[in-house]
């Protein structure tokens, strides 16, 4: 586990309002997620512009969810194929 002294601290801009984000991971990865929303909440803004904030960061919050656990599938998958594309050859030798 990390110390709270190699956390990173940054201000970044989602969908007009300012946010102190404080994580672990670089400065980079923390302003492309924060990008990453600000344009989804954008997007879902533009197809149904009369959404109260509170309810377009909940749809957001479920596409953003939604993709990723298609994501995390897609990669059991090929974690699957992996491992059976490994066991064939090793069958083979």
């Amino acid at each position: 586990m990390s110390n709270s002294s190699s956390k990173q601290k940054l201000n970044v801009s989602i969908y007009g309002q300012q946010y102190l984000i404080t994580g672990d991971e670089s400065t980079e990865h923390i302003r492309h997620v924060a990008s990453i929303v600000d344009e989804k909440m954008k997007e879902i803004n533009h197809k149904n512009p009369f959404l109260d904030t509170n309810k377009l960061a909940v749809l957001t919050a479920v596409n953003i969810v939604s993709d990723y656990v298609k994501l995390r599938e897609r990669a059991e998958q090929l974690e699957t194929l992996l491992k059976e594309a490994k066991s064939e050859k090793e069958n083979n030798d």
